[in-house]
């Protein structure tokens, strides 16, 4: 006759029946109403320190509608925020995109947007933005308080040189203030159009930028400071330890 042991059984049935209620509770907890809910309401984050965004909460929207992403008054059920996400990253606007859905019928949407450090009008007239990453941007509205570079610019070069320069002046409150246009020349030279002195700065093959800066703000300082900013045409910093200068005719 076979015994069984009740104790042992009993405590196996018991955990048996642990183990289903914690997975009942854990996929109700998960699921929060989602199919007895529609999304009620989006709220939309865009990181609000950067003042020369693109974006607007009313410009999201506008892409996820696109996308037919938009979750308000859809079906929770049917709310893909992954699908939301990669409607968004397609803005070449958009650097990150976060998207969550909460227990009370709302969609929650956190944006990172890419921000331009210069603006670019090439000499064949096509315009568009570069942000510190070397990305481009499209020129859909003008950004006020942007470096502007101008001249014989291909898209390399912009992403490849005028990005990293534009970056270095935006860091620098002095020379962000003082630098009001980046001119490139034929050969690749760079040109500098300061905001205080009727003077233009030849900065020569766009290397070793912040050395030269920082010769020209000493000089700046301790010369100009003293004979008048309007004193020299042209200030040559092509060459290393050396400032030459073209003084302004009679």
């Amino acid at each position: 006759m076979i015994r069984v042991n009740w104790k042992q059984t009993i405590v196996i049935i018991l955990d048996v029946v642990i183990a289903i209620y914690l997975v009942l509770a854990i996929t109700v907890f998960n699921e929060p109403e989602d199919k007895a809910t529609v999304c009620t309401e989006v709220n939309i984050h865009i990181d609000d320190d950067q003042p020369n965004g693109f974006l607007t909460p009313a410009e999201v929207k506008v892409l996820l509608q696109r996308e037919r992403a938009y979750p308000l008054a859809q079906p929770m059920q049917f709310v893909s925020t992954r699908q939301m996400e990669e409607a968004l990253l397609k803005s070449p606007f958009v650097a990150e995109a976060q998207c969550y859905k909460t227990q009370n019928g709302h969609v929650a949407i956190h944006l990172a947007q890419r921000q331009p450090v210069i603006h670019i009008i090439s000499q064949g007239g096509e315009q568009y933005y570069v942000d510190a990453d070397g990305n481009i941007l499209p020129h859909t509205r003008l950004t006020k308080n942007l470096l502007v570079a101008t001249g014989n610019i291909s898209r390399r070069y912009a992403k490849q040189k005028l990005a990293p320069i534009a970056s270095l002046i935006a860091a620098d409150h002095f020379w962000k203030d003082q630098t009001v246009q980046l001119n490139v020349l034929d050969d690749g030279g760079l040109e500098l159009v300061p905001r205080v002195g009727d003077h233009i700065v030849y900065l020569g093959q766009p290397t070793g930028i912040d050395r030269k800066l920082s010769r020209l703000r000493k000089f700046y300082k301790y010369g100009l400071s003293h004979t008048g900013w309007n004193r020299y045409e042209r200030i040559n910093l092509e060459f290393d330890n050396q400032i030459i200068c073209k003084r302004r005719k009679a």
